[in-house]
């Protein structure tokens, strides 16, 4: 059986869309027919997000921490109680592509690290898309660790020791403990996970406010720019 793990704080707009995608991608013909099952911590959920997730039929387990370290961590234990030999991780604001559990086992590693794609930029200005798109390294071999776009096999996950309860970081820390322990990792430019550009943050120090602070460096280079061309341009009067 395969797993997917999802975890979710009051993600009412957006977790319809993301487990639309793992239907469809646990479907996909290269996975012939084996079990797939989606699994939803719900954090400290006050809003629609458990009643969507039951209208769909997926697991949830419920958790009371206000970490994603945490709640990572109780479904995919939920996921290996359940049989999982595999669990891909994403998150709640993310779509991902019909091939993405396809192409993840047949990596042929312990484990699967992705990049992503911003599927709506919302208000950032241009400049901000292309710093990001110039840092996000969409080859293979990159060096990026992305919650929304990663997986293991069962055993990897037991000898790494699994997520550690950090607000934030969960992701980078059990790739290391599976560097450390000697495991393989798969770094591939494909498949591309499709993430939001959302201002509001669900874990601190996580994807949103990555944006918002290649935003505020984007803004100080443009002013340190401005800062130098005006005395040229008052001379020139």
């Amino acid at each position: 059986m395969i797993a997917v793990t999802v975890p979710a704080h009051n993600e009412e707009q957006m977790i319809a869309a993301c487990l639309q995608s793992l239907q469809v991608a646990a479907l996909h013909p290269a996975l012939r027919n084996e079990p797939v099952v989606i699994v939803v911590a719900l954090d400290r959920c006050r809003d629609a997000t458990e009643w969507i997730c039951q209208r769909m039929g997926v697991e949830v387990v419920s958790v009371d921490a206000g970490c994603v370290g945490v709640a990572r961590a109780a479904a995919s234990e939920r996921a290996l109680a359940l049989g999982a030999r595999w669990i891909g991780c994403t998150d709640a604001d993310s779509v991902v592509p019909p091939d993405w559990l396809a192409r993840q086992l047949q990596c042929g590693a312990n484990a699967f690290c992705g990049v992503v794609a911003v599927g709506d930029w919302l208000d950032y200005p241009q400049a901000v898309r292309e710093q990001f798109l110039q840092g996000e390294h969409a080859v293979d071999g990159h060096p990026h660790v992305h919650g929304a776009n990663m997986g293991f096999s069962a055993v990897a996950y037991r000898q790494s020791g699994g997520f550690a309860p950090l607000a934030t970081g969960e992701d980078v820390a059990l790739i290391q403990a599976m560097h450390g322990a000697g495991m393989q990792v798969a770094r591939l430019a494909s498949p591309r996970v499709m993430t939001s550009a959302r201002r509001h943050a669900r874990a601190p120090h996580g994807f949103s406010d990555f944006l918002r602070r290649l935003e505020q460096r984007v803004g100080l280079a443009a002013d340190e720019v401005a800062g130098d061309v005006a005395p040229l341009s008052l001379l020139a009067r």
